[in-house]
C-alpha cells in the first residue's frame, strides 16, 4: 500500500492533461535551444548577448534591493499616523506612479542627476557628471520607480495584520518600533513575498527601458547585433528566449512561494 501510494505521488500527468500553453511553450524552447547548438549563426549570437544578460542580471538585482529598501520605510510611513510623513510618503508614491517609467528613466538621467551634480558642484564639492555612469543612472530610476510600487505593496501588507496586535504589544510595554519591528513586520514581510516575487519580474523585464541610456544590457545587445549582423529574426529570438526563460524560472518559484505560505497559514 505505502508502494502505491509513493508511485502516486511521483507519478508524471500524461501528456494530454497538460496545458495546451505548457506544451506551445516548451516545444519552442526546445526548437531554439537546438538552433543555438545547431546553427552557427543562433550560437554566435546566444554568447555575444550573454554579456548583455549578466548586466541585465546586475541593473535588476541593485536597483530591486534599493526599491525594496525605499518601499519598506515609504510604507512604514503611508501607514504613520505623523501627517507629515504620510503626505510626504503619498505626495512621492502619487508621484512615481502617475509618470510612466519611461520618462522617469530619462528624466532622472538627463535632468535630475546633473542638476544635482551642478549643485553639489556650485557648494565646492569635486563632482564629476562622468564619474555617475549611464548604469548606474538607470539603477537609481528603476529603483525610485519600483520603491513606489513596493510602497503599496509593503503598506498593504501591514495593513491587513489586525489592529489588536499593536494593541497588544504596546499593553505589553513595547512602543511603536518595537511592535513594528518583532510582531508587526515579520507577518507583513510573509505576506507580501508572493507580490514582491511578481514585482521582481516585472522589474526584470522593465530593465529593458534602460536601453535609451545606451546601457549594454541585453535589449541593447540584441540591437547592436541586428544592427552589425543585419540578422533580426535570430537576434531577437534569442533575446526574446532568453527574457521568457528567465521570466519562467521565475514565475514558477513565485508559484512555489505561495503554494508553501499557503499552505503554512
Amino acid at each position: 500500500m505505502q508502494a502505491n501510494a509513493s508511485k502516486t505521488m511521483w507519478q508524471i500527468p500524461s501528456l494530454g492533461k497538460w496545458p495546451w500553453w505548457i506544451i506551445v511553450l516548451l516545444s519552442g524552447g526546445l526548437i531554439l535551444l537546438y538552433l543555438i547548438l545547431a546553427d552557427t549563426n543562433y550560437r554566435e549570437t546566444f554568447f555575444y548577448l550573454t554579456q548583455g544578460l549578466q548586466t541585465t542580471l546586475r541593473i535588476t538585482f541593485f536597483s530591486y534591493i534599493i526599491a525594496t529598501v525605499i518601499g519598506l520605510f515609504v510604507g512604514l510611513a503611508r501607514t504613520s499616523k505623523n501627517p507629515f510623513l504620510y503626505h510626504l510618503a503619498t505626495l512621492y508614491v502619487e508621484t512615481v506612479r502617475g509618470v510612466p517609467l519611461m520618462v522617469l528613466i530619462l528624466y532622472i538621467a538627463f535632468a535630475l542627476v546633473p542638476f544635482l551634480v551642478d549643485i553639489l558642484t556650485s557648494m565646492g564639492y569635486a563632482v564629476d557628471i562622468r564619474s555617475i555612469s549611464m548604469e548606474w543612472r538607470g539603477i537609481i530610476a528603476l529603483a525610485l520607480g519600483y520603491g513606489a510600487f513596493e510602497a503599496e505593496i509593503f503598506r498593504a501588507g501591514i495593513q491587513s495584520i489586525g489592529k489588536g496586535q499593536m494593541e497588544a504589544a504596546k499593553s505589553l510595554g513595547m512602543n511603536y518600533f518595537q511592535a513594528m519591528r518583532f510582531i508587526i513586520l515579520p507577518q507583513a514581510i510573509r505576506r507580501v513575498l508572493p507580490p514582491l516575487g511578481n514585482d521582481f519580474i516585472a522589474c526584470l523585464k522593465d530593465s529593458s527601458l534602460i536601453t535609451v541610456l545606451a546601457v549594454n544590457e541585453l535589449t541593447q545587445m540584441g540591437r547592436l547585433r541586428r544592427a552589425a549582423t543585419f540578422r533580426a529574426m535570430e537576434t531577437f529570438n534569442v533575446v526574446a528566449f532568453l527574457y521568457l526563460s528567465m521570466t519562467l524560472v521565475l514565475s514558477l518559484f513565485v508559484r512555489w512561494l505561495e503554494h508553501r505560505l499557503k499552505i503554512e497559514e
